[in-house]
């Protein structure tokens, strides 16, 4: 009972906020002051160009970064991990809002704060309701496509800035014509800010990830424009931002607009958990808590909540925020909160300073992270272990550039799903044959044929039974028992691999069952040990039709007690 009640603590205690910053002591604040000081330098030039990208005002991304980083430190578990505004979800939600709205308008803005508060309500009781397995749904080789993909998007929205040519909208490949159309227009002096900005957070990238490179490169930019008079040169800059915090409430679109935004809402949680998840099992806690994905997708959902009350937009875990804070020596979420301090001061009244910052320097950073999320390694491998799987990057990543982003991202997802469940529907029953002297059943192979038993079958199915393979399983099983020789008697079921069987895969097993005794053989079932799959047989009636003294822990105690010439107990007859 004590320990009973031990348990239920632990799991009360669990749900407590602010749990990311429980255990912090004054030793802990040298780490979190720096991590904090250094994760601010990083946050703010990126930030500013996320929402650029999103078609937002630069300081409505430091009040996205505000949002989420406050809400996770009281909400989440992960004591490292940074959340805020995240350029992999950005252009998705960007180009389905797009779609029905102007971008920059207020019917857009109204539409992205209400998209926040429905992907915040999701993640949020996605963790509440323990849906974390929904993050595996996305295969390494299909986010590899998917982050391909975004990758273009990014590179092609930025373009403009980076040339110093009009912004361009509507679909990637008509962008690029239109780029390259009035490629001869291009300004020098934004494509040297945007490259040289680009350069320094490259090569201090390759020195350390620490250095707020794209900080650096900002402000030596702003002093160039300024110093220069690049202005007058047709450098693009962003223009004094008005100080102050965005007014509180709750976003408030038309019903229609509302259920028109629930499929891209679901999309981008799925998005965000899929990178929640993988953030925080990569940085796991330093006092060596196991990651509590549930809880932290609570946190990051919290965050898109209130930023929706701030009039922003959807957030989003990021892996190499979460990573400088690691490396800076962050212990606690303090760092966030202080991070998140630094960017709140420079939102509200630091808007005057951000006037000379040219749209090309953003530019810069954003070519910068499209290229840092492709995942060239990994791409390589797949090409060059699983030629099969490869064929799933091109594929999502093609059809994220082509199609409408959200669609190419559904398209993306329903790969990942197919591909899980392909080697199911491949699987066929195989038979088995007894290692020579052993009590070990084996598929027999050239070198090792194994020993066969007379007048007995054992075959094993190396799947889940389900509705994906059922025919295959009872058509499979069924040759098997046509091609022997002899006449079987005895057909045994290995069943070690069966970890679930469906309503479908139950009647096909009930007919198999039904042609064994057709066939004049006995149907037995070994070494199911899977308790789902046991409970399936007892649901579905099939551990009745089958018998409990044809159910074996192993497949020698089912062939010495029903193979033949063994008296059998009673007849398989009692079928429905």
């Amino acid at each position: 009972m004590d320990r009973a009640k031990t348990a239920t603590a632990v799991k009360l205690a669990s749900w407590l906020p602010m749990r990311a910053l429980s255990g912090w002591s004054v030793k802990d604040l040298n780490g979190d002051l720096a991590a904090g000081i250094t994760l601010a330098a990083i946050a703010i030039p990126e930030q500013m160009a996320t929402a650029r990208l999103g078609g937002f005002a630069p300081q409505i991304g430091f009040f996205t970064f505000v949002a989420g980083s406050v809400a996770f430190a009281l909400l989440g578990a992960n004591r490292q991990l940074s959340a805020g505004a995240d350029s992999t979800i950005t252009p998705l939600f960007a180009g389905g809002l797009a779609l029905i709205a102007t971008s920059g308008s207020p019917h857009y803005l109204a539409l992205a704060a209400m998209l926040a508060l429905m992907v915040g309500l999701l993640v949020a009781l996605s963790g509440v309701f323990r849906l974390g397995w929904i993050a595996d749904l996305l295969s390494v080789p299909v986010t590899t496509g998917f982050l391909a993909g975004i990758s273009v998007h990014i590179i092609v929205s930025q373009l403009p800035s980076l040339l110093g040519l009009p912004a361009e909208r509507g679909e990637t490949l008509r962008r690029v014509g239109e780029i390259a159309a009035n490629i001869h227009l291009t300004n020098p002096w934004s494509l040297a800010i945007g490259l040289g900005v680009f350069a320094i957070v490259f090569a201090a990238g390759q020195v350390s990830a620490r250095i707020p490179a794209a900080l650096i490169g900002m402000v030596l930019a702003t002093l160039g424009v300024v110093s220069f008079d690049l202005r007058n040169r047709g450098v693009e800059v962003l223009g004094a931002l008005p100080n102050g915090l965005p007014p509180l409430g709750m976003p408030t679109v038309h019903f229609h607009d509302a259920q028109a935004l629930v499929p891209l809402a679901l999309l981008i949680a799925i998005v965000v958990m899929v990178q929640t998840a993988a953030t925080s099992r990569s940085f796991a806690s330093q006092n060596g808590e196991a990651p509590d994905v549930n809880r932290d997708f609570v946190g990051v959902g919290a965050g898109s909540i209130v930023a929706a009350l701030f009039g922003a937009f959807a957030v989003n875990a990021s892996p190499p925020r979460t990573a400088i804070v690691a490396q800076t020596g962050g212990r606690s979420q303090l760092s966030g909160l202080i991070a998140a301090a630094i960017v709140l001061g420079l939102g509200a009244f630091g808007g005057s300073l951000l006037a000379n910052v040219p749209q090309a320097a953003l530019a810069g950073v954003l070519m910068f992270v499209a290229q840092h999320i492709l995942r060239w390694r990994i791409a390589v491998n797949v090409y060059r272990q699983a030629l099969g799987e490869f064929a799933l990057i091109l594929i999502t990543m093609i059809a994220i550039v082509v199609l409408p982003i959200e669609t190419g991202v559904a398209i993306g997802i329903g790969l990942s799903l197919l591909h899980g469940i392909w080697g199911s529907t491949r699987t066929e029953p195989i038979e088995l044959a007894q290692v020579p002297g052993t009590s070990v059943w084996w598929p027999p192979s050239g070198s090792s044929p194994g020993e066969r038993h007379p007048g007995v079958l054992v075959v094993a199915f190396q799947a889940p039974l389900s509705f994906v393979n059922a025919d295959r399983f009872k058509r499979g099983l069924s040759d098997l028992i046509d091609a022997r020789s002899e006449g079987v008697k005895l057909v045994v079921l290995e069943a070690s691999n069966i970890v679930e069987i469906d309503y479908t895969a139950a009647q096909a097993l009930i007919d198999t069952i039904r042609h064994c005794r057709d066939k004049g053989a006995v149907f037995a079932i070994a070494r199911m040990e899977s308790l789902r799959a046991q409970a399936a047989l007892k649901r579905f009636g099939i551990a009745d039709i089958v018998g409990a003294e044809r159910i074996f822990h192993c497949v020698d105690a089912a062939i010495k007690s029903l193979g033949p010439g063994k008296p059998q107990l009673k007849e398989q007859d009692s079928m429905p």
